[in-house]
């Protein structure tokens, strides 16, 4: 009787013990189960095809990884995730051939079984990041071999047959050669030392500067496992406003520690190089390029690094811009600050990336001519290990531009493009705006620079004029949100980037296809609907912006939504009013030769087309022409009333996207369709905003009324105009 009296006694402590376990323990597991986003397209779920399931697991009975490099070992680790999670069963990892089939990885080198597959004679074709997948047998036993002349390249191929399994495509009769046309790979990270980032909407800095080297994050490793899984091998780690601090010893430990984890991912780390760093962490007098002091000081900083970091990369530089520092302030040319820090680098086979986005208000020239004239004159006079990287556009990011007419122009300079991930101009964190559109309309740009077929695909990776250097920068759109990239469709962005790196031919389709499987789902109707939101969002993002070739129409500092009434900046290239020159009788930017002839710097027939009103592409009609307000374009309408158009197309067109969206409840997890669905009614909004705000202007500057059956603004100019958004992510002061 005491017994039981005492277990009585402490019976309610018990109870609530047992209650809190269980409930820690059903939260843990709601939570390990929810779709926050953190997997990216790296979601090894159990395929739910029962059918397809039984055939996967026939075919991979049992697997092998042969090798033991650092490389080697992820390619083990993530092809073991990956087959356990998506099989829903442990296969074992066994040399042993099975009857139904087995699967083989590995070098021709590190593995006897690998080359009696007839793996050399697959890999004849194969670089040295490439690989093969292929289907062979042995005896009468079914074998798929994953297979490079490299670690990284069985690692790539690793990730290329997850990929398969995860978008539910046969592997029973696979023959599969793939290479990398462009060799470096790159996102460029504008994250400073402080964790701020700068056009950043995904958070801080995933870079805990303060906490390492010794603090090594998880999410270090998954950045590069989602990397390499798209073929991405360079990360620059730090804004291209640079801070010479990274120079000093304690932050290249830390620069080390993250190269370390890297490294088995295939990804090498970058470097922004500031150009004064001399006089700034040494004291020097001067950063002049052609000083000898200034060269022995950068050989000692590049022999520091290459100490700790054997496989660093190189540096990303800008100079002469937006008030960096760079050769020109000491009346050097961009080539003689390129070579100097290339000739550092040079013995350790590191490379240069200087970029071409420079303007000077001093110059009064169209800023879209400006890269142009400075870079075009020194072709030709860069080291073998500079890579010069253009922008897509010659201003900055718009939601379209034409190509930059710097493609072609170099023939004997490899120029990298530099795409932006991160949304600065293109609604930010809150819009979804698939990219790839984008991407591949200025890939296949052909810039006529050798006659037809001189695309731009073929410029930057290096086969229209024979370099061998050849690379793509991304902007990094990544921030410490769970998510990574804040909006989940920006994930969308980092996958469409790395997928066109390997490969600047896909189709933005084709790759909306791949990134919707493995985020999403693979039922038809998902695919479908998401598909089409996705292919169709660019277009209609350009129309509520800046339709008809409109262009940097954006607010001041946070670039966040419309101010195409600022006309007060000190630089005037800074200013919307600059670029649409709206007045009483008409609006946009002549730059034909009755203005500022930047039309000549295309080559024939695209300096023709853009010369000519009537034979312009009506996207790029306000970029390249001043156009009357009254003037009949093609559609019959009057310019006015297809700007009014454009705008309210666009609205309509996120009201149509957030419609399909809907289309998908229920078809995917609530997490991430309620994330999106609240993201959509924001777009709607701001959509609305976009129109509203630049109508009114444009039409207290034209004088004329809206179109008969157009919707009005609802406010007036002065309450656009009186809009402030200080802490805005992304904000910069007030220049």
């Amino acid at each position: 009787m005491d017994c039981y009296g005492e277990e009585l006694e402490h019976y309610p402590q018990f109870m609530i013990r047992l209650g809190l376990i269980i409930w820690v323990c059903m939260f843990t597991s709601i939570f390990a189960n929810a779709e926050d986003g953190y997997q990216l397209w790296l979601r090894y779920n159990r395929i739910q095809n029962a059918n397809l399931l039984q055939r996967y697991t026939n075919s991979i009975a049992t697997w092998a990884v042969f090798g033991n490099s650092q490389v080697v070992e992820s390619a083990r680790n993530e092809l073991r995730l990956g087959l356990q999670g998506l099989l829903n069963k442990q296969i074992p990892e066994s040399t042993e051939l099975s009857p139904t089939g087995s699967l083989a990885v590995g070098t021709p080198h590190d593995s006897p079984l690998i080359r009696s597959l007839g793996a050399a004679q697959q890999l004849d074709q194969v670089d040295a990041e490439g690989y093969a997948i292929y289907t062979t047998s042995s005896g009468n036993f079914p074998v798929t071999v994953i297979t490079g002349n490299s670690d990284i390249g069985v690692l790539y191929g690793v990730f290329h047959f997850l990929r398969l399994l995860q978008t539910q495509q046969p592997i029973e009769n696979l023959s599969i050669v793939s290479n990398p046309k462009i060799k470096r790979r790159l996102l460029n990270h504008w994250d400073n030392l402080d964790r701020t980032v700068e056009r950043g909407y995904a958070g801080c800095s995933i870079w805990d500067w303060h906490r390492l080297p010794d603090f090594i994050s998880p999410r270090y490793t998954d950045y590069a496992r989602a990397n390499a899984s798209i073929g991405i091998n360079g990360t620059v780690l730090t804004n291209v406003n640079a801070n010479a601090l990274i120079f000093r010893a304690d932050y290249l430990d830390k620069i080390k520690a993250l190269a370390d984890v890297f490294r088995p991912y295939g990804i090498k780390v970058y470097l922004t190089a500031r150009f004064s760093a001399p006089i700034e962490l040494d004291g020097l007098p001067t950063a002049d390029p052609l000083d000898p002091r200034v060269q022995s000081w950068w050989q000692e900083k590049v022999a520091e690094i290459y100490k700790l970091i054997p496989d660093f990369g190189g540096f990303l530089v800008k100079a002469n811009s937006e008030g960096q520092p760079g050769p020109q302030n000491y009346n050097r040319t961009h080539a003689d600050g390129a070579n100097m820090l290339a000739d550092a680098l040079a013995p350790y086979n590191g490379v240069v990336m200087w970029r071409a986005f420079v303007y000077s208000n001093a110059a009064n020239e169209d800023r879209a001519k400006l890269a142009y004239n400075e870079f075009v004159p020194l072709d030709g006079s860069f080291r073998k290990n500079v890579l010069v990287q253009v922008k897509n556009g010659p201003i900055d990011f718009q939601p379209r531009e034409p190509v930059h007419p710097m493609f072609g122009a170099m023939p004997k300079t490899p120029l990298m493009m530099e795409f932006q991930i991160t949304q600065e101009y293109l609604g930010q964190g809150t819009h979804l705006v698939y990219l790839a559109p984008m991407y591949t309309e200025a890939l296949k740009f052909d810039t006529y620079a050798k006659g037809p077929g001189s695309e731009v695909a073929k410029i930057i990776d290096g086969q229209l004029d024979n370099h061998a250097l050849s690379g793509m920068a991304g902007v990094s759109n990544i921030g410490n949100d769970r998510n990574w990239t804040g909006h989940l469709f920006g994930q969308s962005n980092w996958f469409a980037y790395g997928r066109l790196a390997w490969d600047p031919d896909m189709d933005a389709a084709e790759i909306a296809d791949e990134w919707i499987r493995m985020t999403f789902s693979n039922e038809p109707d998902v695919i479908r609907a998401v598909s089409a939101l996705m292919l169709m969002s660019h277009e209609i993002c350009v129309q509520y912006m800046t339709p008809l070739g409109l262009h940097h129409l954006f607010d001041t500092g946070h670039h966040y939504g419309p101010g195409p009434w600022v006309n007060d900046l000190s630089q005037r290239e800074w200013n919307p009013t600059y670029y649409h020159q709206a007045d009483r009788q008409g609006i946009g930017f002549d730059r034909t030769a009755t203005g500022s002839n930047a039309t000549s710097q295309y080559f024939e027939p695209w300096h023709s087309r853009f010369e000519s009103p009537t034979e312009c592409p009506e996207k790029y009609l306000l970029w390249f022409h001043r156009v009357r307000w009254t003037d009949t374009l093609d559609s019959g309408q009057s310019l006015w009333e297809a700007l009014c158009r454009q705008y309210d197309a666009g609205c309509d067109g996120v009201v149509r996207m957030h419609a399909i969206w809907n289309s998908v409840v229920g078809k995917i997890d609530s997490e991430r369709y309620n994330e999106v669905d609240m993201m959509l009614h924001i777009q709607e909004k701001e959509a609305r905003w976009w129109r509203d705000a630049c109508l009114s202007y444009f039409q207290s500057i034209s004088g004329l009324p809206f179109p008969a059956g157009f919707d009005p603004p609802q406010k007036t100019l002065e309450y656009f105009k009186s809009r402030s958004f200080p802490y805005a992510p992304g904000t910069k002061p007030r220049w």
